[in-house]
């Protein structure tokens, strides 16, 4: 195999068509090679006299370029070997430096560069062909053109934050860089990213065709001095310049809090690159982005949010040597909510669904559920009739002959979970894979309901369940490997992210997301005023406050698990400062959004607020010393990550990747931590276990250390270090 990353072949007309086509990559990505080759091109470029000109193209079906090999960023992260008088950061500025210079050096290598972009350009991808002189862009609906790097904790770092601003306008671009959209080929030829947008099959040729016609025109605008901003120049004479960033930076604070490194960087290389010429401006993008690469978040968030997810959905967990097992017809036992839910999703997948609940009524209420959420999207309608058509609703077991997977999302109670397990495996027979929704129950003692338990296996979803990407597949006691397979396909198929836990009551989600409601209702219980409990959970990363997010889920929901978990624990049972007030809110009829009455008020018509009872009624009024936000967020923070621990320590979780996984895309635990375990590494397990003893002498054993943590602390471990070790072995 060859290790030729970018084809080179010269025409007639002197134009060097570059095709990059990096090898063993089902899509380009931005590695040494291709750094490589384009040097060499760009050098071609230079010296060759009977080169006119280039014509940038990709050689891959699957799109132009999706930007960096993010796995490989882990060596630039960790740093390399300094060389002698660098200091670290020095080194590393000229390490991330090199591709931005590259770019610089193609759009100044004095010959027209034309972009004939057949596909997605993402990240670098995008980078390369803003600095083509030439942008042509296939007229295809499915391409996308973004910079998404601020998505995995990083920021454009090859021209990004300078160039698009020039083409664009600042504002727009910003809107672009912050929340990393994409755009079509129609909107980056509206915003003059794109000068060109033909039809697939034409769109070399038509870069050819620019490249021949325009042998003069190998500079960029912003290199002529004549290059005014789209939209106002980037100085003090233009009053709107300094609104930009005085709304970007508030509209920043309120996306992502003071948490993000990447975001702020953003803005300040964009505020101070644009100010100034192109090379000085590359160089400042290139030293906010080493000062972010030089941060552990970054890391961080790459590891969980791309690395491990990509790992995920790849079937890192699938056992080995077990056939694959595709799901093509499922039987759905409950058409509520979550029932709905998964019934649409897998119709979407290809999937037959039949959807099964106690009356026709409430099994087509189910199927409405995806007729009117299709509707809501505009889905064109031969293919929403398509998708209901693979949804048959029944009351009749009868109609599950012939289902390879069943999945249960009924009540929450054990009886009623026993009772359709045992009708289903009358009609369908043990030899098939049962999967049950439970969010707290265990699967073990669910799956006594099925006379071959090794078939039975959790699946637990998270609603809603068209847009949550989480799935937990929770492995019982006698659950075998063929279930493990067949569940892990089916999530495959309808393209979620899976984890993999051994059974607990919770398991690992539903258990450490608990903590965090929890703890806000033990704050809620002493007295801390409301509003400080919600407002800090928000700032500290979380997606809603404590409080915001049991009345979503549901008190009456909250206090039905706890009496279920008191029943199967008898004296086992240990209250927690939650339970009281739960108690409370059952008492006064308050269920949460579903009633209009929780810890909210909900207005008919109105903004939801917090109930100005609230306190008096659950805490008999406020407490005189009030926490400090600090105190707030240190209890909210460490609850979780000690329950994360000790689901480690238990064996409920295996791998801290997994355990990272489910906590950010399950319960939404900070993302620019990269997870629970990735921040306990990163905060060291040592500070982590004197805060838990701290916290625990101040406000009990919930947040004892496990001794797993004390043994790591001592030994100066970490949960990747660890994992790392274990692979090895």
């Amino acid at each position: 195999m060859t290790d030729t990353a970018i084809r080179s072949e010269l025409d007639a007309d002197g134009i060097l068509l570059l095709t990059i086509d990096v090898p063993g990559q089902s899509m380009n990505v931005i590695t040494p090679e291709v750094s490589r080759d384009l040097a060499a091109a760009i050098e071609r470029l230079k010296t060759d006299p009977a080169v006119k000109g280039a014509v940038l193209t990709s050689g891959k079906a699957s799109g132009f370029m999706a930007g960096a090999d993010l796995k490989g960023m882990g060596g630039l992260i960790g740093g390399g070997a300094i060389p002698a008088g660098k200091s670290k950061m020095a080194a590393l500025f000229d390490s991330v430096f090199q591709l931005n210079k590259l770019l610089r050096d193609l759009e100044t290598c004095g010959k027209p560069v034309a972009a004939a972009v057949n596909g997605l350009a993402l990240g670098g991808g995008l980078e390369f062909i803003l600095a083509c002189h030439y942008r042509v862009i296939a007229d295809n609906p499915k391409i996308t053109l973004g910079l998404p790097e601020v998505m995995v904790g990083l920021f454009p770092g090859a021209g990004g934050t300078q160039r698009l601003p020039r083409l664009m306008g600042i504002q727009p671009a910003l809107m672009y860089l912050l929340q990393g959209k994409n755009m079509s080929p129609q909107e980056a030829l509206g915003f003059g990213v794109a000068q060109a947008v033909v039809p697939a099959a034409d769109v070399v040729a038509t870069a050819k065709a620019w490249v021949k016609a325009n042998p003069t025109k190998g500079v960029q605008p912003w290199d002529e001095k004549s290059f005014k901003f789209p939209g106002g120049p980037a100085t003090g004479l233009n009053p709107g310049f300094a609104q930009i960033f005085v709304g970007g930076t508030a509209m920043t604070h309120v996306n992502a809090g003071d948490n993000m490194n990447a975001p702020k960087a953003i803005l300040s290389a964009v505020y101070e690159g644009t100010q100034v010429p192109m090379d000085t401006a590359i160089r400042i993008e290139s030293k906010y982005f080493a000062k972010v690469v030089a941060d552990p978040q970054a890391g961080n968030m790459i590891r969980s949010l791309f690395v491990s997810k990509q790992a995920a959905e790849k079937g890192a967990r699938r056992p080995k040597n077990v056939a694959p097992s595709p799901a093509k017809k499922i039987g759905m036992l409950g058409a509520g909510l979550m029932g709905a839910g998964i019934a649409m999703v897998s119709a979407q997948a290809g999937i037959e669904v039949v959807l099964l609940d106690r009356d026709q009524a409430a099994a087509d209420k189910g199927k409405q559920y995806t007729a009117d959420r299709l509707a809501k999207k505009r889905t064109d309608p031969a293919k929403s009739q398509a998708v209901l058509d693979r949804i048959h609703t029944t009351t009749d077991y009868s109609d599950l002959k012939g289902c390879d997977l069943i999945i249960e999302a009924v009540f929450e109670t054990r009886e009623i979970k026993a009772g359709v397990t045992k009708a289903t495996e009358a009609v369908v027979g043990a030899d098939t894979i049962f999967g049950s929704n439970t969010s707290t129950l265990p699967i073990t003692g669910l799956a006594d309901a099925w006379s071959k338990p090794e078939n039975f296996i959790g699946i637990h979803f998270f609603s809603p369940v068209e847009k949550m990407p989480l799935v937990e597949i929770i492995v019982g006691k006698k659950t075998g490997a063929e279930a493990i397979a067949k569940a892990l396909d089916y999530v495959a198929a309808i393209r979620k992210t899976p984890i993999v836990v051994n059974d607990s009551r919770g398991f690992y989600t539903s258990r450490c997301f608990g903590t965090y409601v929890q703890e806000g209702l033990a704050l809620l219980g002493e007295g801390t005023v409301p509003a400080l409990i919600e407002n800090v959970g928000k700032q500290m990363g979380m997606p809603v406050g404590p409080l915001a997010v049991n009345d979503e889920v549901g008190l009456d929901l909250s206090y039905k698990v706890g009496q279920q978990t008191k029943a199967d624990l008898g004296d086992a049972y240990k209250p927690g400062p939650a339970d009281a007030v739960i108690t409370r809110m059952h008492e006064l009829g308050r269920q949460g959004r579903k009633n209009a009455k929780g810890f909210y008020v909900y207005p008919e018509g109105g903004k939801k607020s917090l109930w100005p009872e609230l306190s008096a009624t659950v805490a008999g009024g406020l407490a005189d010393d009030q926490p400090t936000p600090a105190a707030v967020k240190e209890r909210l923070l460490y609850r979780q990550l000690v329950e994360c621990a000790r689901c480690f320590a238990e064996g409920v979780l295996e791998t801290p990747e997994d355990g990272d996984l489910g906590a950010i895309f399950g319960w939404g635990f900070a993302p620019f931590t990269g997870g629970p375990f990735s921040h306990m590494d990163t905060v060291g397990i040592a500070t982590v276990v004197a805060t838990l003893d701290r916290l625990a002498q101040a406000h009990g054993e919930r947040f004892s250390s496990p001794q797993l943590l004390r043994d790591m602390a001592a030994a100066g471990d970490t949960f990747y270090g660890r994992a790392a070790q274990k692979k090895a072995a």
